[in-house]
Order: C-alpha cells, then sequence, then structure tokens
C-alpha cells in the first residue's frame, strides 16, 4: 500500500481568535499555508462577541466602525457580511445635551457633500451645545490639527487636553465636542489621551475625507459576524479551528512548538501571538521585543442593558452631554426581543474605570434615573430587565508614551510575530487596529517565506 503523501507546505499556529488571529488566519490559509487557529474561548470573535441571556441575544458591548476602516470593512466583505451591517450614508450624530434647570436641547452633528473642512461648517455654525466664540475656537483647532504630521514621534509625548489648551480650547469645547468624540473611540478623556492617537482619530476620522466619519453599526448580533461567519470562511479555506484550546508555553525553535493546557503539542514554522497584550507577554520569551508590553495598562469599558415595556427612542442612537450618560443605542431589532411594543436600550459608558466595579443596583440607581431626565417618557415606563456587561481590560490605556510600548509584528525570533490592536499599527484600539495588526502579522509572515508582503490596510482582500 502506498503511503499518503506528506504534507510540505509551510504550517502556522495563530494564537487567539479575535480579529486579528481571524485575519492572520485567513490570509495564511489562503497564501497555501496549513494553519491552525487556537482560542480558549468557546467562541470566535475576541471582545467584540455576544451571548445568550433568556430570550435575548446581547452584544456585550456596543461596537461601531467609520467609513474610513478600511481595514475592518474588508474583513466584513472577506466573510461575506456586507449585508449584515449598516453604514450611514451621511454622518448624523443627534446629540442630546441637558442643561442645569433641567432643559434638554438636541443638536445634529452631520457633514454635507462638500470639501473637508466645510463638510462639517454648516452643522457647526448651528451646533446649540457651544456659543458662537467656542465655534470658531473648534474651528481653529480642527485647521490646527489638519496640519499635524502623524508620522512625527513628538506627538506621542503631549496629551491631547495640553495642546488643546494650547490651541484655545475650552472647557466647553471638549466637553461638547473633543471627549464627545474621543473619549468613545479613545477610551480615555483628552487630558489622558496621547496627542498621536487622538490626532490619529480627529484627521483620518474627520478631517480626512468628507464620509470618512460616516458610522457603521451591525444589524445582527456580533456573534453572527465574528464567530458564525468567520468560523465558515476560515474553515472553508482549510483553517483547522480549535475552540477551548489555551496556549500554555510556547518553546520557539526551528519548529515552533505550542503547548495546550490538554498537554497536546503543536508544532509549526510560524506562531502569531493573537490574543490580548497579557496572554502574549505570559507566553513571549524574554528578550523577544524591546517593548515593555505589561506597562501598556488598560482602559474599561462597562454597557448598561435596560429592557423597557414601551419604546422611548426613534433613531438608533444618540450622544448626550451634561449627564453620565454618553452613547445610547437602541438594540431591540437584533436582540430577539419577544416583548410587544418594548424596546431595549444599551448605555455605552468609555473610559469606565470610576464605575466599572460598582454593584449592579447602585449602577441601576445611578443610570435610571438619567435616562429619564433625557427620555422623559420614561417616566412612566417598566423596567422589565436591568443588567450589566463589564469589560475591565478593553482597550489599553492610550496616556501619551504609549507608542514605545507597542511593538511591531516581527520579533527577534524568526517565525514568531504579534497581531493585536495593542500592537504598533498606529490606531487606538479598534476593531480597525485589530484587523490592521493581523494583516501585518501575516505579511512579515509571508515576507519570511519569500512571499512579497502586500499592505492590506485598504480595505481589499487578496485572492
Amino acid at each position: 500500500m502506498t503511503a499518503p503523501a506528506r504534507d510540505t507546505r509551510p504550517s502556522a499556529v495563530v494564537v487567539g481568535g479575535g480579529l486579528a488571529g481571524i485575519t492572520a488566519a485567513l490570509r495564511l490559509a489562503e497564501a497555501g499555508q496549513r494553519v491552525t487557529l487556537i482560542e480558549g474561548r468557546p467562541r470566535l470573535g475576541g471582545l467584540a462577541f455576544s451571548f445568550r441571556r433568556g430570550e435575548l441575544t446581547v452584544d456585550n458591548g456596543q461596537h461601531v466602525y467609520l467609513r474610513c476602516c478600511t481595514a475592518y470593512r474588508g474583513l466584513l466583505d472577506r466573510l461575506g457580511a456586507g449585508p449584515l451591517v449598516d453604514l450611514q450614508p451621511r454622518l448624523d450624530v443627534p446629540v442630546l445635551g441637558l442643561g442645569a434647570d433641567g432643559g434638554r436641547t438636541l443638536g445634529r452633528l452631520r457633514r454635507a457633500e462638500l470639501p473637508v473642512p466645510l463638510h462639517l461648517a454648516a452643522s457647526l455654525a448651528t451646533y446649540p451645545h457651544l456659543g458662537p466664540l467656542d465655534r470658531a475656537r473648534v474651528v481653529r483647532g480642527a485647521l490646527a490639527l489638519q496640519r499635524l504630521d502623524l508620522d512625527d514621534p513628538a506627538l506621542d509625548a503631549v496629551s491631547f487636553g495640553e495642546w488643546l489648551r494650547r490651541h484655545g480650547q475650552t472647557p466647553a469645547t471638549a466637553a461638547a465636542l473633543w471627549d464627545l468624540v474621543g473619549v468613545a473611540t479613545l477610551n480615555a478623556t483628552a487630558e489622558r489621551t496621547s496627542l498621536a492617537l487622538a490626532a490619529k482619530v480627529f484627521k483620518t476620522g474627520l478631517l480626512s475625507d468628507p464620509g470618512a466619519s460616516d458610522i457603521g453599526t451591525a444589524r445582527v448580533p456580533l456573534g453572527e459576524i465574528h464567530h458564525d461567519r468567520a468560523r465558515t470562511e476560515l474553515e472553508r479555506a482549510g483553517v483547522t479551528v480549535l475552540l477551548r484550546a489555551k496556549a500554555a508555553e510556547l518553546k520557539p525553535a526551528d519548529q515552533h512548538a505550542v503547548r495546550l493546557e490538554s498537554g497536546e503539542l503543536l508544532t509549526a514554522d510560524t506562531v502569531v501571538l493573537a490574543g490580548a497584550q497579557e496572554s502574549a507577554a505570559e507566553l513571549l520569551p524574554t528578550g523577544a521585543v524591546d517593548q515593555r508590553i505589561g506597562d501598556l495598562g488598560h482602559a474599561a469599558i462597562l454597557n448598561v442593558h435596560v429592557v423597557y415595556d414601551r419604546k422611548l427612542l426613534r433613531r438608533p442612537f444618540f450622544a448626550a452631554l451634561g449627564t453620565p450618560v454618553q452613547w445610547v443605542f437602541d438594540r431591540t431589532a437584533h436582540s430577539g426581543l419577544d416583548v410587544p411594543g418594548a424596546q431595549y436600550l444599551a448605555v455605552s459608558q468609555s473610559d469606565a474605570g470610576a464605575e466599572i466595579d460598582l454593584p449592579v443596583a447602585e449602577l441601576r440607581e445611578r443610570y435610571l434615573p438619567e435616562l429619564e431626565r433625557l427620555l422623559p417618557a420614561a417616566r412612566g415606563a417598566r423596567v422589565l430587565d436591568f443588567f450589566v456587561t463589564r469589560e475591565r481590560t478593553a482597550t489599553f490605556d492610550p496616556a501619551p508614551g504609549t507608542a514605545a510600548l507597542r511593538p511591531g509584528a516581527r520579533t527577534r525570533i524568526p517565525g514568531l510575530l504579534l497581531a493585536g490592536s495593542w500592537t504598533a499599527t498606529g490606531w487606538p484600539a479598534t476593531m480597525e487596529s485589530a484587523v490592521r495588526s493581523g494583516h501585518a502579522a501575516a505579511d512579515a509572515a509571508l515576507a519570511g517565506a519569500g512571499r512579497l508582503p502586500v499592505d492590506r490596510g485598504d480595505g481589499r482582500w487578496p485572492r
């Protein structure tokens, strides 16, 4: 009997099944490598996932993307998930402000079909949460941001808050605009954020192209995209997906070995560590990178979920000012809520370190009255369910000095690569950063195997 032919293709193990690991695994498999992806949890998707709570399907948090997130949009296309998301045809953010007297004022941040920066001029001119002088200050600040060189390493040594003050910004402009956008995207206030990361967000999202800031959201639970679709496409590409398989040890050599907690040993020419920053730090051999990954730190995100017995919100989402509430999203349609007339709202709270460990009862006492102030119809509504999801390590801490702590895809050990939103993508810890890091790791691996690397950060996918 003839022995089966030995598979001589290059082999790779990808440790971590978040967006970075999914991207790297797909790219390597499509380049002809034998790929095994291992994930310690029972699902793919990393921190952008769904779970069941009774009859509800719940996203762990509200995850959005922008039109400028070309790498993430490219992944959506690769997974065949384009019909499962909505992307605004034009930026439109309702901003509901509460005055000291309890009065409510609704403003909107939206763009026109005009060149940058005129695309936001009309919206800003009528923005009721800022007076005329502060609107002029915002324009001056935006023009100064536009002149910054994102490749200048000195930007990372300065806080965004300090830079804003130098350029005439006030507490009012910070609250009504810079932090309104920045806290949601950077997971920290301007005072605690690296200017380099803030400039990346504002220059790319608001000041690069008129449509760059249009907001995208999933119209189905995230698990349908980041787990169901991703697993189908990974397996179709030939990737072996092992869930509930946690890496316990990495032994680098000519053939790297990854030992699982079960005792199973996987060997490969290439290993991509695509998990959280702390898990990568635990597995990395001493001296593999120059950066002190353990010093990156974390920033928390809290999500408050409320199911009311009636419809209170008639728009998909809004941002809030003058209240602890930051952003509120209607999650009714894709959660599977089957109570006639009821509505499920999610309150997304970034930079939530001060609240992340508060008891549910205390959070209920804090947020339900605030929602009643914002949505007066809530005063007569019955709360059918109230629960909280907490991500204590949602993102890396985007403080000044962060860039020096973020390693690139390559390590000092041939064939050992890094991926994750915390690596040196130039982006804050977003889904876009995660996907870009997966591309960077795959490019580095293919370059090491003699293949010409191609930057896939433009949203296209190689075929």
